[in-house]
């Protein structure tokens, strides 16, 4: 079904008004559309026959597009205006946003004003002072103090006091080298065979001691002379000599010391 639009500037078909207006033969603002609508849904009403669903979008859509191109028409766009009316709305938008942040400044300054209103209204100032008459008399620092003794204090205060001085002569420092302790060993360690490490530090006191005799078995070690053991988990340490019969090739332990 093609339904015919009536109005005072057009009378056909609906689609034919919307080849019309599209090609600028009618004005979309001659033609009033809340009639033609009207007009639209008494038919619907008074016909007696079932709705085509397939009609009733067509004309739902056709509607749709005359709306958008007649809401184009009487609203004003960019293009409608002119250059000096545009500054001119743009000149307003600043002032509107300037009185925006100019009211929000006395906003902010309204609520932190509420805020030392809130915290003093939890706050009693002292209603009674100090009783009148009363004196307050401070202490006299000097009292019972005499001349004599000021200028002794004078005299110790400004006196130049005596630079402490650290004496280190009571204080022994023990030189014992690594390469020294690793001769030493490199010479003992043959004879003894198997030995731990408790046993060889045994006659040992001082803790700097026994650090370098460690050092220097783990030295030894390095070299190849000495192989090490433990057992156990934190158990003793197992020394053992490689080379028993040439005295560690004591040339190349000197050339070490030197």
């Amino acid at each position: 079904m093609t339904y015919v639009v009536t109005t005072p500037s057009f009378s056909g078909p609906i689609e034919l008004l919307l080849q019309l207006i599209s090609s600028h033969d009618v004005d979309i603002l001659e033609v009033a559309l809340g009639p033609v609508v009207d007009a639209f849904v008494a038919t619907l009403r008074d016909d007696t026959r079932a709705m085509d669903v397939d009609e009733l979008s067509e004309f739902l859509l056709i509607a749709a597009i005359l709306l958008e191109l007649k809401s184009h028409r009487l609203l004003p766009g960019r293009d409608a205006t002119e250059p000096d009316e545009e500054f001119v709305g743009w000149e307003e938008r600043d002032v509107l946003l300037a009185r925006l942040l100019e009211l929000r400044t006395y906003v902010n300054a309204a609520d932190a004003f509420v805020g030392l209103f809130e915290r003093a209204a939890r706050s009693f100032s002292r209603l009674r002072g100090i009783d009148e008459g009363f004196v307050v008399q401070p202490p006299d620092l000097l009292a019972g103090v005499s001349t004599a003794q000021l200028a002794n204090a004078y005299l110790r205060g400004i006196e130049e006091k005596p630079v402490a001085v650290v004496r280190l002569n009571h204080v022994t420092v023990d030189a014992v080298t690594v390469a020294e302790t690793v001769v030493a060993l490199a010479q003992r360690l043959p004879a003894m065979g198997r030995i731990t490490f408790r046993d060889l530090t045994a006659g040992l006191e001082t803790r700097i001691d026994i650090i370098v005799h460690f050092l220097a078995v783990l030295e030894l070690c390095k070299l190849g002379h000495i192989e090490l053991g433990q057992g156990a988990t934190f158990g003793d340490v197992q020394i053992e000599w490689l080379d028993a019969g040439a005295r560690l090739e004591l040339e190349r332990i000197d050339a070490y010391e030197g």
